[in-house]
């Protein structure tokens, strides 16, 4: 999908309208569903946190359009951090680094990390870009039960919970992201998803040899 039809950019504007006014959207990415607000938004990211029936002290993971944004949201960026967002980006790959400041601590739960993402659609891209800032990018999914693909999936399980549900058809991955935290010296893989351990535990051989 590299252009948005009429229809679909009336809904990332209408999308944009809704965070503006600090409410939550379900979007269509790469992998899955996402359900998301303006990251900086702290009110409705508890609204995202309530909505999705998640506890407090687990934190949600953040969306970019490019990598001009990384440097506002966190705070040091290594070599192998680089490489895998050269080799992984846009993509299905959520890294974990070191956070700024400037992010919430609602968002990180706390922590002194924050999981980072620039997914490969442009529905996403294109709300963001517009909103000119990062928004949460957790599956719209009530917590623990499966991440939906469809908007009628997100339908089923949050209904009138979201302000507004863009239906852009199925999402291409139909996995849910794979996390590796860079934040100490070797990556740790998190969770398994769309992109499988092999190839980062290849990628990062790879940066090791160079």
């Amino acid at each position: 999908m590299d252009r948005l039809s009429k229809q679909l950019a009336l809904q990332v504007r209408k999308s944009v309208e809704v965070l503006n006014r600090g409410g939550i959207i379900a979007y269509p990415t790469d992998t899955v569903y996402g359900l998301g607000c303006n990251a900086f938004d702290t009110t409705a990211v508890e609204k995202i946190y309530r909505v999705k029936q998640r506890p407090f002290n687990q934190p949600l993971p953040i969306l970019l359009a490019d990598i001009a944004q990384l440097s506002s949201l966190v705070s040091s960026v290594t070599g192998v951090a680089r490489f895998l967002m050269k080799r992984f980006w846009p993509g299905g790959l959520t890294l974990v680094l070191p956070k700024a400041t400037s992010v919430p601590q609602i968002v990180t739960a706390g922590s002194d990390k924050v999981a980072i993402r620039i997914p490969s659609h442009t529905v996403p891209i294109a709300i963001i870009q517009q909103l000119g800032a990062a928004i949460i990018g957790t599956s719209a999914n009530i917590s623990e039960k499966p991440s939906p693909v469809t908007a009628e999936g997100v339908k089923q399980q949050l209904g009138s919970q979201v302000d507004l549900i863009i239906d852009a058809g199925k999402c291409p991955g139909g996995r849910e992201s794979t996390v590796v935290d860079i934040t100490s010296g070797t990556p740790v893989i998190l969770r398994e998803g769309i992109i499988p351990a092999e190839a980062i535990k290849k990628a990062c051989l790879e940066y090791a040899e160079r």
